[in-house]
């Protein structure tokens, strides 16, 4: 018999270039919790419930399956990554090694703005919900502060630790789960009021916006692409895993797999629930879900439904938050961030607080453009812009890296010659997706909207790119990396440093 050793996760890490500083002390389930979390089952459902109804009336939900299977796509690419190179910061890390430092900076760079931003939104759409919880009334400058307020409150969860975050956003995400799909029954079995065919019918929608049945649906896709991401979250906690090679692709596959679900559930149930769905495409209910849940329920579940929503929109934050510290972490360990020395500092909790600072000076800048509303729409189109460009960038270098021989999945997961097929459909559908959300239209925005919130994803692509390149040509941090050991060309002030 022979005794070889086993392979510790902190001896993958060595063998990747980088010394374990995170805290390891996540499990499975731990891991697919910062996924479920992130993309939120009611966060993505209200992302997106008005929007689709209103532009193609009951026929909406049936973008979301189509949304779910192309992002089951995208999650069996990063599986097959995810699996060989085990790292946080996967979108930056992973392609260094398909596509060369250039294109994985800029890769890198898109998908940290994107989650900031992100983090801007969620944070500032929380912010009515407090306020609810009273009955009172907010002032745009309120929305702010207490917007402010709630990622002070995350950041200060998050600098204690993963075990600390895996507390908080574990209990959120049971209260979300239990409450989501309870709601989504009890509307469907109980309090339903139409029959099925209201799904197979777009109330005229399209007719009312100038616009035809596909072309309505194609905008519907656009906006459901929303209730779908965040399920790298689980990649972003991957050197904080156990075992992280075999259970990260798993809890990425089982995070998706259970919030489609549920997110599916729940828009099939508030359509079928609510009581006049015509007043959603008139544009007269802007708030579908709290109308089918306090029309069915009564008015007594409206303070208990308010208190779901915000530990929904808190937990999502939190997860979110972590996944945009350990990403900017990443990027800046190999000092090639803005600022890397401050940046890649890890605390006496093992919390990557450096980035976590960062993440969170960042996401509180564009929190002043919520003092115009049509500022915030613009973030969230941008932000979903900005969060499949990576994507689809990512796919292809995979694909390119395929198809030259220079890449074989060599980790725990690897789908053998089905994965140049299933590369292929990725690369078609993130494509699709960022063509279809750069799209400007009219009817994705609120009446009377200024052009730029029209344009806001190509827009705001075009300004984050620009930036990026602009940085790339000036400071030109593509020269700190090596085809070789990515902790080669680290100065000793990138030295591991604890507070």
């Amino acid at each position: 018999m022979n005794d070889v050793p086993q392979r510790t996760d902190s001896d993958r890490l060595a063998a990747l270039g980088y010394h374990q500083e995170l805290r390891r002390s996540l499990g499975v389930l731990g891991n697919i919790s910062m996924g479920f979390a992130v993309v939120s089952p009611v966060v993505g459902l209200y992302a997106v419930a008005q929007v689709g109804m209103a532009v193609d009336g009951g026929a909406w939900v049936w973008a979301l399956p189509v949304c779910l299977l192309g992002q089951l796509l995208v999650v069996g690419v990063y599986s097959e990554l995810a699996s060989q190179w085990p790292l946080a910061g996967g979108a930056y890390q992973w392609s260094r090694r398909l596509a060369g430092p250039s294109f994985a900076w800029m890769t890198g760079w898109m998908w940290q703005f994107a989650v900031m931003f992100a983090n801007t939104t969620v944070a500032y759409l929380a912010a009515p919900w407090f306020f609810a919880l009273f009955g009172a009334t907010p002032t745009p400058p309120q929305l702010v502060l207490t917007a402010v307020g709630f990622m002070l409150c995350c950041t200060l969860v998050n600098a204690y630790g993963i075990n600390l975050l895996r507390g908080f956003v574990s209990l959120g995400i049971a209260a979300e789960a239990v409450a989501s799909v309870g709601v989504g029954l009890a509307l469907l079995l109980f309090f339903r009021v139409h029959g099925f065919g209201l799904l197979l019918d777009t109330l005229d929608a399209p007719a009312a916006t100038g616009s035809s049945d596909v072309m309505s649906f194609l905008a519907v896709i656009a906006v459901g692409g929303w209730a779908f991401i965040g399920f790298d979250a689980c990649v972003s906690t991957a050197e904080e895993t156990k075992d992280a090679a075999r259970q990260v692709p798993r809890a990425m596959r089982w995070a998706l797999l259970s919030v489609g679900a549920v997110v599916v559930l729940n828009a099939v149930s508030v359509a079928l629930a609510h009581p006049d769905p015509a007043r959603v495409v008139a544009g007269t209910d802007l708030d579908p879900v709290t109308t089918a849940v306090t029309t069915g329920f009564g008015d007594w579940s409206a303070k208990p439904f308010v208190v779901v929503v915000l530990v929904s929109f808190t937990a999502c934050l939190m997860a979110s938050q972590g996944g945009a510290a350990r990403g900017l972490y990443s990027l800046a360990r190999d000092g090639v961030f803005p600022f890397a020395a401050q940046v890649r500092r890890i605390n006496r909790h093992k919390a990557p607080i450096g980035g976590l600072v960062a993440a969170t000076l960042i996401s509180c800048a564009a929190l002043p453009l919520g003092l115009e509303s049509t500022a915030i729409g613009s973030l969230i189109t941008f932000g979903t812009a900005a969060t499949f460009l990576p994507f689809f960038l990512l796919c292809v270098a995979a694909l390119v890296a395929r198809l030259r021989g220079t890449w074989r999945p060599a980790g725990e997961v690897s789908y053998g010659r089905w994965g140049t097929p299933l590369n292929v459909l990725a690369v078609l559908w993130t494509g699709l997706e960022v063509a279809n959300i750069c799209w400007p239209r009219a009817v994705l925005a609120p009446p009377g909207a200024p052009w730029y919130q029209v344009w806001a994803a190509l827009l705001g692509t075009g300004v984050v790119t620009v930036a990026g390149a602009a940085y790339l040509l000036v400071k030109r941090p593509q020269r700190l990396m090596r085809d070789g050991d990515p902790g080669e060309g680290r100065t000793d002030e990138l030295a591991p440093a604890v507070l």
